[in-house]
């Protein structure tokens, strides 16, 4: 009995000790026991016990042997009173545990008082003594379980705290094999992470950097920005715009119906993106640069443009002003060696006062790049100026045709192409339609309508055209007059050809200029006809009846004729002279229609000229220039003439009264023709060259 209860005391005691050890671990140091019961469950299955270790200070005292019997007996006991505190002595051992590693790491040698137990020799206490070898030897296990399992590094006790684990209590089989496995499915990760090379999380990201639909990367600004749907999905928002314009609403990685109101604009900043801000700044700050480029070429274009007009305005009109002091002088030797100021005049007109009045130049603009521009000709009705031209687009529309100008406002309006091949001579009639007649070396006469800019009516000659006019008498007739010398008389409603030919009278000479007298428009010359120019001399076709003329052959020098132009309220003409053996400059010589009366019948006249004044210009005349003779604007009676003057590329205005010269207009081409008029009581003068005309105010 007294054996019995010391036994029962043995083990009484260390159950107190540790219940009391672990209320002190649980409020004290739960990570430390968590550390150390996760340590030793984790490891492998016991292995024999290692022999005693040599630092301990007093040696256990060996058991006797006893049978094998006795011995099973003494265990079985001692596991049928343990079963009910083992999880106390769990606790228990853990706290020596932690107790010795603290004494360890402090620099103390020996174990503590409670490793040691003391025993007697006799028989009673041998279950004592086994049970004692059978803790330390259980003890002594996990420690060379801790030494020899392998795992990883990381998880090893420092040197200084490593010491001999306590072994568990129950010994029982079953536990060893539930620890050992699960010692072996915690290894299995731990190893495995070892072995295997870890994927880096930089190489999961790359894919996820680009667009699932284009596979570009992604920007943070324009057009291919990053942006998600409602999914979640990033794409680009042009991709993503595209692809929901195009398919059936649908997400292209999930399938989700989606729409465009969907797409949200991710403003993210651990998002990898390409950073396009300063390629979008740099082609935005391009685009800007270009545009400024341009319009600072447009306005440097425009500059230089406006230079040049000004320079040649300026030479202009230091030559007009150097010019003006030449007639002034002129003038103020003249008034000295005539006090009385008597100077010859046209019959029945005044004399001119000069330099009371001049024509200022007012504008100039280009008619035709490529040039080749002839003839022009003004409509009092509609208040429009045209000039014939090359077409701009002779590619597309080969030939030629008329640009018109609006005399109010002096602005150009669009091109009318009409004849295919160069037009030499254009005229208006007093009609209400304004209608325009042209004649051109195509062999056709045309009538062109400019309020809707087509032709109305073309009539063939069978040989090139080189002057026409209307009939002022009866607007029904019109006149053409043909390479040969023949001049065609055409009836505007018959259709088909023409109703009379005017055989030429002296030679077969192109006829250069026609124009038509009207009838009873001065009393001293009361008849009408046409009045026909040729390169060898003139002829006037008296109109009888409508359809009857008759030609009467004017005294002119023979030869060298280029133009015959006629005033028809004073009946002056004026006739043009290239120079030859007998002259050597170009002369301009203005002459009075006369007619004289051979019988007392009404028909036996002959109608004549006589030369009123010669006006002489440069001695240079290759072209068939066009002239102009005209009633002055101050509306005195007297009468100007302007003619082109090739060797100074000018047109000069003379009084044909005085025979002075008045103006000389200068120009950078030859003038080839001169068209006068008026508008809103305003006089004007414009002259053409082959690529520009210039318009001149009367002040």
């Amino acid at each position: 009995m007294a054996q019995e209860a010391m036994d029962v005391d043995l083990r009484a005691g260390p159950a107190q000790e540790a219940a009391t050890a672990a209320a002190e671990e649980r409020s004290s140091s739960p990570d430390s026991r968590v550390h150390w019961r996760a340590l030793f469950s984790e490891r492998e299955p016991r292995r024999p016990p290692p022999p005693p270790l040599q630092s301990r200070s007093q040696p256990l005292p060996l058991a006797r042997t006893r049978p094998r019997r006795r011995q099973a007996a003494a265990r079985g006991t001692q596991r049928a009173a343990q079963s009910s505190s083992r999880t106390a002595l769990n606790y228990y051992l853990m706290s020596r545990i932690e107790a010795a590693a603290s004494n360890l790491s402090a620099g103390h040698g020996g174990h503590s008082s409670d490793e040691t137990v003391v025993l007697s020799d006799s028989d009673s206490d041998s279950s004592s003594l086994t049970e004692v070898e059978e803790e330390e030897r259980e003890e002594q296990e996990p420690a060379e379980a801790l030494e020899e399992a392998p795992g990883p590094s990381n998880l090893a006790v420092p040197d200084s705290t490593q010491m001999d684990p306590p072994a568990d209590e129950s010994g029982e089989p079953g536990h060893l094999d539930h620890r050992g496995a699960a010692v072996q499915q915690k290894k299995t990760p731990l190893k495995g992470a070892n072995s295997t090379v870890p994927v880096t999380p930089s190489e999961e990201e790359e894919s996820g950097d680009t667009c699932a639909i284009c596979f570009e990367e992604w920007t943070n600004a324009g057009g291919h920005r990053l942006c998600a749907l409602r999914c979640g999905h990033l794409f680009g928002y042009s991709c993503i715009e595209k692809w929901l314009k195009g398919q059936a609403g649908k997400c292209p990685q999930c399938n989700k119906k989606a729409k465009r109101t969907d797409i949200v604009v991710l403003y993210a900043r651990t998002l990898k993106a390409v950073d396009t801000s300063e390629q979008e700044y740099l082609k935005s700050s391009l685009e800007k640069e270009q545009v400024l480029r341009r319009k600072a070429e447009l306005e440097s274009a425009q500059s230089r443009l406006q230079l040049q007009v000004l320079t040649e305005e300026c030479s202009k009109l230091r030559q007009q002003v150097q010019e003006l002091k030449a007639l002034m002088a002129q003038h103020n030797t003249s008034s000295s060696q005539q006090p009385s100021s008597s100077r010859s005049c046209l019959p029945g007109g005044p004399s001119y006062s000069q330099g009371q009045h001049k024509y200022c130049f007012e504008k100039a603009f280009v008619v035709s790049q490529a040039g080749n521009c002839r003839v022009m000709a003004y409509c009092d009705l509609l208040s429009c100026l045209v000039m014939s031209q090359p077409s701009p687009q002779s590619t597309l529309i080969p030939g030629c045709g008329i640009k018109m100008m609006s005399a109010v406002n002096l602005n150009s309006s669009q091109y009318v192409p009409i004849h295919s091949k160069q037009i030499r001579g254009l005229a208006f009639s007093n009609r209400a339609d304004g209608l325009l007649l042209s004649a051109a070396l195509d062999h056709t006469l045309k009538l062109t309508s400019l309020t809707t800019n087509t032709v109305v009516q073309t009539y063939n000659a069978g040989r090139p055209v080189w002057s026409c006019c209307w009939c002022l008498d009866n607007t029904n007739y019109i006149y053409a007059g043909l390479v040969n010398g023949s001049v065609l008389v055409y009836d505007l409603r018959d259709t088909s050809c023409h109703v009379q030919e005017l055989a030429p009278q002296k030679s077969r000479c192109p006829v250069v200029s026609l124009s038509y007298l009207p009838r009873m428009a001065s009393a001293a010359f009361p008849y009408g006809g046409l009045m026909s120019g040729t390169l060898e001399g003139a002829c006037f076709w008296e109109q009888k009846t409508s359809d009857s003329y008759r030609p009467h052959l004017l005294p002119l020098e023979s030869g060298g004729c280029v133009d015959l132009q006629t005033e028809a309220s004073t009946r002056h003409c004026l006739a043009a002279f290239r120079p030859n053996k007998n002259r050597n400059c170009l002369q301009c010589v203005v002459m009075e229609l006369t007619c004289t009366q051979l019988t007392e019948a009404a028909d036996d006249i002959i109608c004549s000229c006589r030369p009123v004044q010669t006006l002489t210009a440069g001695p240079a005349c290759k072209l068939l220039t066009k002239n102009a003779i005209f009633q002055s604007p101050e509306d005195n009676g007297s009468i100007l003439v302007c003619a082109g003057d090739e060797a100074s590329n000018s047109a000069m205005l003379w009084d044909a009264g005085t025979g002075s010269l008045l103006q000389k207009l200068m120009d950078d081409l030859p003038v080839l023709d001169v068209c006068p008029y008026t508008v809103n009581h305003n006089s004007f003068l414009a002259t053409l060259t082959e690529k520009t005309v210039k318009i001149y105010r009367w002040q």
